[in-house]
Order: C-alpha cells, then structure tokens, then sequence
C-alpha cells in the first residue's frame, strides 16, 4: 500500500479549508427588502454568537433608545417592509421580530484584549462581531494596548452599502443603572468600542430579524457536492501522480 506523503496531505486539507471556510463564516445576500420608499439589502449572517440573524442593510438616524428600539420593533408591523427574497430562500417573517442587535450584559470594565465588558476587541455582542469577525475590521486599540492601531476604522463593509461610521445603539439595557443602554461605535474616533450611555443620548440603529434556530430554507450552507467532486478528484490526481513518481 503507497503512503501519502505529509506535505500531500496538508494541502489537502488546505483545499478542503477554502472549499468549507465561507460555510462557517457566512454573511449572504438573501434578497432585498422595500421600506420607507427605498430598496435595502437583505443580509444572513450564520456566525453571530446569538445565532444565525438577517440584517437590515438600512441605518436609522440618530434617535433616542427608547424610540429606537420600538422603531425596529415596528418593522414587524404588516405592510411596513415589503420582502423580495432570492429564489429558493424562504423565511417566516412571522416566526420572530426584528430588534435592535444585542449584547451580553454585565458590569462595564473598560479593557482591550477582548476579554472584558466594555471596550475594544469585544465581540459577544452581534454588532461587534460583525465588525471584527465577519467583517474583518480592526478597532482604535490592538489587543496589546497599541493606539491607534494600524489599518483600524470601519475599512470594510462589504457587502453592506448603508453601514456608516456612527453610534449605534444595542437593543440591551443596562442592568447596573437601567437608565443607561449599550452601544457600539464605528467612528474613526473610537473604531470598535462598546460600552454603555444614557438612554436619553441620541444614536444610530440598525434591525436585526433573528432565525434562531433555522436558517433560511432554500439556502445552502454547506459546499456543494460537486466541491466535493473536485476535492476527491484532486486526491486521485495527487495519488496518481505519487505512484507515478515511485514507480519511474
């Protein structure tokens, strides 16, 4: 029996890597959606810590907590948001409610390393793991303390349109002082910061329309079988070649 060789294998599962990575970290244009006379964008996201999620690819303007967060609630409203999604995806829009995004809630301990509460390089909340992970940006501070960090600012948003550097109100209430709320900033000032504010502060909004625990039906998150295909046609290549070289 021939044995593959170890640098074989390793390219292998770097192929095998490409192929699957997009189905771990997914953020997909599933449709669009008509709301307040213009056309939005309408993004899944299958790696957000609270579950897979739908994005609005619309920004409120600046508005108090309160009003923000019955604005989205409002989205849910019949007739508010009309819905045109990609053929074969199917959502129940009547399954859930769209909100403001969330966070994890606790005392805020300003920090760096991603390790605390509040700060930068956080990303329990959804809109702050949409900003490092799936989007990949990097926030005013490194994890070891650097400021301002190299490359950091929101410098990239694809495929979002309307995701602006602003203060972005989170759908949580702050449980120490209940007068106060989370919020994330994308401003070059303070790129990647989370913490909390008075609820009587104006700031920006973004919806969210949770899917926990289905995916929209129609869409696939696996490779398709024919990356499969390749990735087996391409270990018989590679064996082929292997027995060739051995028996030249």
């Amino acid at each position: 029996m021939q044995i593959i060789p170890s640098r074989i294998v390793v390219l292998l599962l770097a192929l095998l890597l490409v192929a699957v990575g997009p189905a771990q970290a997914l953020l997909t244009t599933i449709g669009t959606a008509e709301y307040a006379g213009g056309t939005y964008n309408l993004i899944y996201d299958n790696a957000n810590p609270f579950g897979g999620i739908v994005w609005l690819d619309y920004t409120r303007n600046a508005d108090f907590w309160g009003n923000q967060v019955a604005w989205a609630s409002s989205l849910g409203t019949p007739g508010t948001v009309n819905y045109h999604l990609n053929p074969g995806v199917n959502i129940n829009w009547g399954g859930s409610s769209w909100r403001l995004p969330t966070a994890v809630d606790g005392m805020s301990v300003f920090g760096y390393d991603g390790t605390t509460t509040a700060g930068y390089n956080i990303t329990t909340s959804e809109l702050g793991h949409l900003f490092y992970t799936e989007l990949g940006n990097k926030g005013l501070y490194a994890t070891d303390g650097t400021v301002p960090q190299l490359g950091s600012g929101l410098t990239s948003t694809d495929p979002f349109t309307n995701l602006k550097k602003k203060v972005y109100w989170l759908g949580l209430e702050y449980a120490t002082y209940t007068d106060y709320a989370w919020f994330f900033d994308t401003r070059d000032t303070r790129s990647g910061f989370l913490d909390t504010e008075y609820k009587g502060s104006k700031y920006y909004a973004l919806a969210v329309f949770p899917l926990v625990p289905e995916p929209p039906v129609g869409l696939s998150l696996v490779p398709e079988p024919s990356t499969f295909l390749l990735l087996g046609g391409g270990l018989s290549w590679l064996v082929r070649l292997r027995l060739r070289r051995r028996s030249g």
